[in-house]
């Protein structure tokens, strides 16, 4: 059945204003977060595409997708379309597919806070092998000048990505995050994303409107395994706070054991001053071996604390989705990925740990 027929509501067809005039989104003044070498030409990727070839074919395939990446401008148009060449389109059942391939716009609040505004929803013929352009159109109430934060897709790559604007419109600089040095995130398919329902509901991104900074996310699905290429090129990388998110990819706790404090240990010889928060999984209860993953993990930590490190925090992940109203079972879609209520819980926890550090490091500027 085509719903779109009775609802028009799930409609995704485009008729464009006349007066609209397109702009590469990897020109000034857009500026482009989350995304290596954001304004070369080819595919936007998460890192070089040399260096995830070195780690796995898995971090090959999935550095393509757009998980974290933002763009952030100033206009005053009327409206905004969004235009986009997608590619490697994940279609899954259990997840949303405006959360995989979709883009989210936010604009921000008089506090300077990003509030979500609207979606731009694929098709459904965006399949995996889609190469039609992605178009959706956004209407603002008035004109006036607004903020706004455009989130890629978590699970697609993006080859192209154009915004039209109001012919004449202004069009300047976005305002810059208050921590402007990312946060770092590391893991698997939890920390890509899945299955948030859109782009923006990743618990890194709740964290990052909420606390007002910029992010990195390398989750890869199925692949986060802490190989050496991995933690040497995350050793390279210039963060404010560095989260190691990896416990589910590991295939099991020996592998974690060779792995885990390994990756502690190179990150932490290149960047001794980096606050370090690492988290065990959320869904402990799904996994009987689940204890055994969660000592090792906490075994990194204690070492670190034991050798002197105080700049080095641990998250339990039992207490990730607990609440006092006992809905811990309500926060995945099937008993492992969260949904949007299992992110925000994250985002709640892993938060406050982010915040702390932070703030420890500002008061100590």
């Amino acid at each position: 059945m085509d719903i779109t027929k009775w609802d028009k509501n799930f409609r995704t067809g485009l008729s464009l204003p006349e007066d609209v005039v397109f702009y590469d989104s990897r020109q000034q003044p857009f500026a482009g977060y989350g995304l290596c070498e954001y304004r070369s030409e080819g595919p936007f990727r998460r890192m070089p595409q040399p260096v995830a070839d070195a780690v796995s074919p898995g971090v090959s395939q999935l550095s393509r997708h757009t998980a974290g990446g933002r763009v952030r401008f100033r206009t005053d148009s009327a409206y905004l379309v969004i235009r986009a060449v997608l590619a490697d389109c994940a279609w899954m059942g259990h997840m949303a597919f405006l959360g995989s391939c979709g883009f989210a716009v936010y604009v921000d609040d008089e506090e300077n806070v990003p509030l979500f505004y609207k979606s731009v929803i694929p098709a459904a013929e965006h399949g995996a092998e889609a190469r039609e352009p992605l178009e959706g159109m956004i209407a603002f109430p008035d004109r006036r000048p607004r903020e706004i934060t455009v989130y890629f897709p978590l699970y697609s790559g993006v080859e192209e990505l154009w915004f039209g604007l109001q012919e004449g419109a202004l069009l300047a600089e976005g305002r810059r995050y208050r921590y402007e040095v990312p946060v770092l995130y590391y893991g698997s398919s939890i920390t890509q994303g899945g299955c948030a329902s859109r782009p923006g509901n990743s618990y890194e991104g709740f964290i990052s409107r909420r606390l007002d900074c910029d992010y990195l996310n390398l989750g890869f699905s199925g692949s986060g395994k802490g190989e050496l290429a991995m933690a040497e090129y995350l050793a390279g990388l210039r963060a404010s706070v560095f989260v190691m998110d990896y416990d589910h990819n590991a295939p099991d706790a020996a592998w974690l054991e060779q792995t885990h404090e390994r990756l502690y240990r190179i990150y932490r010889a290149k960047n001794p001053a980096v606050p370090i928060i690492i988290v065990s999984r959320p869904d402990f209860m799904n996994d009987p071996l689940s204890a055994q993953r969660r000592q090792v993990i906490w075994n990194t930590y204690d070492h670190a604390r034991k050798q002197g490190d105080q700049n080095v925090f641990f998250v339990d992940g039992e207490k990730l989705f607990w609440a006092p109203d006992g809905t811990r079972a309500d926060c995945t879609v099937d008993g492992c990925h969260p949904n949007d209520l299992g992110f925000f819980r994250m985002a709640e926890k892993i938060g406050a740990a982010v915040e702390r550090c932070l703030t420890q490091a500002r008061e100590s500027e």
